[in-house]
């Protein structure tokens, strides 16, 4: 294994350092656990919290800032925080207005972040949350009862995010959250494994002429694996997939090429060619398109698309004002 790191017990510990050295401005760490938070707290508006496993960079962290979260765990490498230190991040960042918990549906993340908003509900904090479930690969896999939450979440992040900061309640934050849940899908695919450090090994083995499709972003299985195709082959089962499953016709849409965390822009730009290409060609109108890496796993390489079926609402949350690490508008 070649990895740039000192000691695998440290990994999370120092990445997490050296991010909020990088952006003292904007974020600041707690001293439970890899605990981000806002650098300055706004008092009065619902205030977000998200997280789960390391090795996602840039999320969760990368996404704290004005428009976006206000705190993000993270745990080791591809394992869920547990409720102690999401406890913690409620704790800081709660406000009057209430605390929305965004979980993405793995088994560990949604039990530890239930767990930690029983918590602070005991202490008297309004704490509500959604899950997400985006991905429309597998309907279980080895971490899930039913869908995976992959790279949609960064959509829920920002425009519910942006729906905070405007000072809507809990109620309305937490509503156009699950409608943005209920209008996104996800699929991706993968050519190389990652390695976690931990472990020193790859997760699993791919030849150089085989892919898997419908992989998940802790290189959990797919649907399937397969002689690798052309680019456009590739998008185009993905894209089949997707819109197999919710109905995007006469919909504006928001599309995110999301690469896994090896895979070149050039391959991204490649694959975001022809995902224009057959939205346009179905009549499907592309409002916005974010290109690059959102939701990682580690050096995997691989990509995958996201669709976001928008109303006016959600158009208009998605262009608010957005000041976070990774990601700005």
């Amino acid at each position: 294994m070649k990895k740039i790191i000192n000691d695998v017990n440290l990994v999370e510990d120092q990445m997490i350092q050296g991010l909020v050295k990088a952006y003292p401005q904007q974020l600041r760490k707690l001293d439970c656990g890899n605990v981000v938070v806002r650098t300055e707290k706004k008092q009065g508006k619902v205030a977000l919290i998200s997280g789960g496993g390391s090795g996602h960079e840039p999320a969760h962290a990368g996404y704290v800032g004005k428009g976006m979260l206000d705190a993000a765990v993270a745990g080791a490498v591809f394992t869920s925080p547990t409720p102690e230190p999401i406890y913690e991040g409620i704790k800081e960042i709660a406000t009057d207005a209430g605390v929305l918990m965004i979980i993405k549906n793995y088994t560990g993340d949604v039990m530890n972040f239930e767990m930690a908003g029983e918590m602070a509900q005991m202490d008297g904090i309004n704490v509500k949350q959604v899950i997400v479930n985006d991905d429309v690969a597998v309907k279980d896999s080895l971490y899930t009862v039913g869908r995976r939450g992959v790279a949609g979440t960064v959509f829920v992040h920002k425009i519910a995010g942006a729906k905070a900061e405007q000072g809507a309640s809990l109620d309305e934050v937490q509503a156009v959250a699950q409608k943005v849940i209920d209008n996104v899908r996800t699929m991706g695919m993968a050519i190389q494994p990652c390695t976690v450090p931990a472990s020193g090994k790859p997760g699993f083995e791919l030849t150089d002429q085989e892919m898997e499709v419908g992989i998940g972003i802790h290189g959990e299985p797919g649907t399937h694996r397969e002689a690798l195709r052309p680019a456009d082959e590739i998008v185009d089962m993905l894209l089949d997939k997707i819109l197999a499953d919710l109905d995007y016709a006469g919909h504006e849409v928001a599309v995110m090429v999301n690469g896994s965390g090896a895979t070149p822009l050039m391959e991204l730009y490649i694959v975001n060619n022809h995902v224009n290409d057959v939205l346009t060609q179905k009549g499907i109108k592309i409002y916005k398109t974010l290109v690059g890496n959102y939701m990682t796993s580690i050096e995997m390489a691989g990509f995958s698309i996201s669709l976001l079926r928008l109303d006016d609402e959600m158009k208009a949350l998605l262009d608010a004002e957005a000041d976070t690490p990774a990601f700005k508008a």
